[in-house]
Protein backbone atom coordinates (compact mmCIF):
# COMPACT_ATOMS: atom_id res chain seq x y z
CA UNK A 1 0.00 0.00 0.00
CA UNK A 2 1.23 3.34 -0.95
CA UNK A 3 1.78 6.70 1.09
CA UNK A 4 -0.76 9.18 1.04
CA UNK A 5 0.18 12.66 0.42
CA UNK A 6 -2.95 14.86 1.26
CA UNK A 7 -3.25 17.93 -0.43
CA UNK A 8 -5.67 20.41 0.79
CA UNK A 9 -6.83 23.64 -0.80
CA UNK A 10 -8.76 26.56 0.96
CA UNK A 11 -9.72 29.19 -1.27
CA UNK A 12 -9.22 32.69 -0.18
CA UNK A 13 -12.52 33.82 -1.99
CA UNK A 14 -15.92 32.82 -0.94
CA UNK A 15 -14.82 29.23 0.15
CA UNK A 16 -18.50 28.25 1.45
CA UNK A 17 -19.07 27.71 -2.75
CA UNK A 18 -17.32 24.50 -2.15
CA UNK A 19 -18.55 23.48 0.99
CA UNK A 20 -15.69 22.35 2.23
CA UNK A 21 -13.27 24.19 4.71
CA UNK A 22 -10.28 23.11 6.31
CA UNK A 23 -11.46 20.86 8.78
CA UNK A 24 -13.61 19.15 6.61
CA UNK A 25 -11.42 18.27 3.91
CA UNK A 26 -9.15 17.39 6.78
CA UNK A 27 -11.76 15.07 8.45
CA UNK A 28 -12.71 13.64 4.65
CA UNK A 29 -9.25 12.53 3.70
CA UNK A 30 -8.33 11.40 6.94
CA UNK A 31 -11.38 9.24 7.15
CA UNK A 32 -10.85 7.55 3.65
CA UNK A 33 -6.83 7.01 4.52
CA UNK A 34 -8.21 5.10 7.72
CA UNK A 35 -10.97 2.78 5.03
CA UNK A 36 -8.23 2.00 2.36
CA UNK A 37 -5.89 1.44 5.80
CA UNK A 38 -3.25 4.04 4.34
CA UNK A 39 -0.80 6.59 6.11
CA UNK A 40 -0.97 10.10 5.51
CA UNK A 41 2.76 10.90 5.47
CA UNK A 42 3.03 14.77 4.36
CA UNK A 43 -0.35 17.40 3.97
CA UNK A 44 -0.14 20.04 1.89
CA UNK A 45 -1.93 23.50 2.74
CA UNK A 46 -2.48 25.91 -0.08
CA UNK A 47 -4.28 29.34 0.22
CA UNK A 48 -3.84 30.41 -3.17
CA UNK A 49 -6.99 31.42 -4.98
CA UNK A 50 -5.24 31.70 -8.43
CA UNK A 51 -7.03 29.39 -11.07
CA UNK A 52 -3.59 28.50 -13.02
CA UNK A 53 -1.74 25.48 -11.91
CA UNK A 54 1.49 27.47 -11.75
CA UNK A 55 -0.11 29.63 -8.86
CA UNK A 56 0.03 26.69 -6.52
CA UNK A 57 3.48 26.04 -5.46
CA UNK A 58 2.02 23.03 -3.10
CA UNK A 59 0.19 21.37 -5.20
CA UNK A 60 3.36 21.67 -7.19
CA UNK A 61 5.87 20.28 -4.32
CA UNK A 62 3.04 17.92 -3.90
CA UNK A 63 2.95 16.38 -7.02
CA UNK A 64 6.74 16.43 -7.30
CA UNK A 65 6.86 14.38 -3.94
CA UNK A 66 4.20 11.82 -4.93
CA UNK A 67 6.43 11.34 -8.42
CA UNK A 68 9.75 11.24 -6.64
CA UNK A 69 8.29 8.75 -4.07
CA UNK A 70 5.67 7.07 -5.59
CA UNK A 71 2.87 8.05 -3.29
CA UNK A 72 -0.60 9.02 -3.44
CA UNK A 73 -1.83 12.15 -3.97
CA UNK A 74 -5.29 12.74 -2.38
CA UNK A 75 -8.05 15.51 -2.21
CA UNK A 76 -11.29 15.83 -0.29
CA UNK A 77 -12.47 16.85 -3.43
CA UNK A 78 -12.20 17.14 -7.35
CA UNK A 79 -12.77 20.71 -7.41
CA UNK A 80 -10.34 21.42 -4.86
CA UNK A 81 -8.09 20.12 -6.92
CA UNK A 82 -9.10 21.95 -9.95
CA UNK A 83 -12.55 22.94 -11.95
CA UNK A 84 -10.57 22.72 -15.04
CA UNK A 85 -10.95 19.80 -17.35
CA UNK A 86 -7.51 20.24 -18.90
CA UNK A 87 -5.30 20.72 -15.32
CA UNK A 88 -6.98 17.95 -14.09
CA UNK A 89 -5.99 15.53 -16.91
CA UNK A 90 -2.49 17.19 -16.96
CA UNK A 91 -2.23 16.06 -13.21
CA UNK A 92 -3.70 12.45 -13.81
CA UNK A 93 -1.16 12.32 -16.49
CA UNK A 94 1.38 12.54 -14.13
CA UNK A 95 0.34 10.33 -11.74
CA UNK A 96 -1.65 8.00 -13.11
CA UNK A 97 -2.90 5.79 -10.73
CA UNK A 98 -1.33 7.58 -7.92
CA UNK A 99 -3.87 10.23 -7.59
CA UNK A 100 -7.50 9.70 -5.56
CA UNK A 101 -10.65 11.89 -5.27
CA UNK A 102 -11.94 11.19 -2.07
CA UNK A 103 -15.71 11.76 -3.94
CA UNK A 104 -14.82 9.59 -6.63
CA UNK A 105 -15.89 5.96 -6.81
CA UNK A 106 -12.68 5.33 -9.46
CA UNK A 107 -10.32 8.03 -11.22
CA UNK A 108 -10.75 6.37 -14.56
CA UNK A 109 -10.65 8.14 -17.72
CA UNK A 110 -14.40 7.97 -18.14
CA UNK A 111 -15.57 8.94 -14.69
CA UNK A 112 -12.69 11.73 -14.57
CA UNK A 113 -14.00 13.04 -17.44
CA UNK A 114 -17.85 13.47 -16.24
CA UNK A 115 -16.51 14.63 -12.89
CA UNK A 116 -14.00 17.63 -13.93
CA UNK A 117 -16.34 18.46 -16.94
CA UNK A 118 -19.36 19.01 -13.85
CA UNK A 119 -17.15 21.35 -12.03
CA UNK A 120 -15.70 23.44 -14.67
CA UNK A 121 -19.05 24.36 -15.75
CA UNK A 122 -19.73 25.40 -12.01
CA UNK A 123 -17.09 27.76 -12.12
CA UNK A 124 -18.14 28.92 -15.60
CA UNK A 125 -21.93 29.31 -13.84
CA UNK A 126 -20.40 31.25 -11.21
CA UNK A 127 -18.54 33.60 -13.44
CA UNK A 128 -21.59 34.64 -14.99
CA UNK A 129 -23.25 35.24 -12.27
CA UNK A 130 -20.55 37.60 -10.86
CA UNK A 131 -20.72 39.53 -14.49
CA UNK A 132 -24.33 39.74 -14.29
CA UNK A 133 -24.56 41.23 -10.73
CA UNK A 134 -21.78 43.85 -11.43
CA UNK A 135 -23.97 44.49 -14.89
CA UNK A 136 -26.93 44.74 -12.68
CA UNK A 137 -25.42 46.84 -10.45
CA UNK A 138 -24.27 49.46 -13.06
CA UNK A 139 -27.42 50.11 -14.16
CA UNK A 140 -28.33 51.24 -10.73
CA UNK A 141 -25.80 53.91 -11.07
CA UNK A 142 -23.87 52.09 -8.77
CA UNK A 143 -20.21 53.73 -9.06
CA UNK A 144 -18.01 50.09 -8.12
CA UNK A 145 -14.73 50.67 -6.75
CA UNK A 146 -14.72 54.34 -6.49
CA UNK A 147 -14.07 55.83 -3.10
CA UNK A 148 -16.06 58.51 -1.13
CA UNK A 149 -16.11 61.37 1.59
CA UNK A 150 -17.36 59.33 4.65
CA UNK A 151 -18.25 60.45 7.93
CA UNK A 152 -16.57 59.48 11.19
CA UNK A 153 -19.39 57.02 11.65
CA UNK A 154 -19.39 55.90 8.35
CA UNK A 155 -15.41 54.55 8.60
CA UNK A 156 -15.98 52.94 11.95
CA UNK A 157 -18.72 50.79 10.12
CA UNK A 158 -16.06 50.31 7.36
CA UNK A 159 -13.54 49.10 9.55
CA UNK A 160 -16.01 46.83 11.91
CA UNK A 161 -17.21 44.90 8.69
CA UNK A 162 -13.75 44.97 7.54
CA UNK A 163 -12.39 42.78 11.05
CA UNK A 164 -15.54 41.13 10.56
CA UNK A 165 -14.59 39.85 6.87
CA UNK A 166 -10.71 39.03 8.03
CA UNK A 167 -13.02 37.07 11.46
CA UNK A 168 -14.32 35.15 8.88
CA UNK A 169 -11.59 34.18 6.11
CA UNK A 170 -10.23 31.00 6.64
CA UNK A 171 -6.72 31.46 6.29
CA UNK A 172 -7.02 33.42 9.39
CA UNK A 173 -9.17 31.30 11.38
CA UNK A 174 -6.82 28.38 10.92
CA UNK A 175 -3.63 30.48 11.31
CA UNK A 176 -5.11 32.47 14.47
CA UNK A 177 -5.38 28.70 15.97
CA UNK A 178 -1.87 28.30 15.65
CA UNK A 179 -0.98 31.74 16.83
CA UNK A 180 -2.58 31.19 19.95
CA UNK A 181 -1.38 28.14 20.82
CA UNK A 182 2.34 29.27 20.23
CA UNK A 183 1.78 32.44 21.59
CA UNK A 184 0.83 30.42 25.01
CA UNK A 185 4.09 29.17 24.44
CA UNK A 186 5.90 32.26 24.74
CA UNK A 187 6.69 32.65 21.03
CA UNK A 188 7.40 35.99 19.64
CA UNK A 189 5.64 36.76 16.74
CA UNK A 190 8.51 36.49 14.20
CA UNK A 191 9.03 32.80 15.48
CA UNK A 192 4.97 32.68 14.51
CA UNK A 193 5.93 34.42 11.28
CA UNK A 194 8.03 31.69 10.48
CA UNK A 195 6.54 28.85 11.58
CA UNK A 196 3.32 29.10 9.97
CA UNK A 197 5.63 29.97 6.41
CA UNK A 198 7.07 26.99 6.65
CA UNK A 199 3.83 24.92 6.83
CA UNK A 200 3.41 26.30 3.60
CA UNK A 201 0.19 28.48 4.72
CA UNK A 202 -0.26 31.72 3.25
CA UNK A 203 -2.40 34.74 4.13
CA UNK A 204 -5.67 36.01 3.30
CA UNK A 205 -3.58 37.96 -0.18
CA UNK A 206 -1.87 35.15 -1.03
CA UNK A 207 1.42 36.17 1.27
CA UNK A 208 4.04 35.11 3.18
CA UNK A 209 3.55 35.88 6.88
CA UNK A 210 5.23 38.66 8.75
CA UNK A 211 5.51 39.33 12.24
CA UNK A 212 3.07 42.09 11.64
CA UNK A 213 0.61 39.77 9.48
CA UNK A 214 0.71 37.89 12.86
CA UNK A 215 -0.09 40.92 15.79
CA UNK A 216 -2.54 41.90 13.30
CA UNK A 217 -4.71 38.63 12.77
CA UNK A 218 -4.26 38.31 16.45
CA UNK A 219 -5.54 41.42 17.75
CA UNK A 220 -8.70 40.87 15.48
CA UNK A 221 -9.79 37.64 17.59
CA UNK A 222 -8.44 38.70 20.91
CA UNK A 223 -10.15 42.15 20.79
CA UNK A 224 -13.74 40.23 20.42
CA UNK A 225 -12.92 37.56 22.46
CA UNK A 226 -13.85 35.23 19.27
Amino acid sequence: MADYIAYIRVSTKKQERSGLSFEAQQAIISHYAGQEQAQIIKTYIETESGKELENRPKLQEAINFCVANKAVLVVAKLDRLSRDVEHIFKIKRLLGDYFKSCDLPSTDSMTLSVFAGLAQREREINSIRTKLALQEKKKQGIKLGSPQNLTQEARQRGADANKAKAQATTSNKIAYSIIAAMRKDGLSYQAIADELNSTGLKTSRGKHYHRATVRNIESYFTASNV
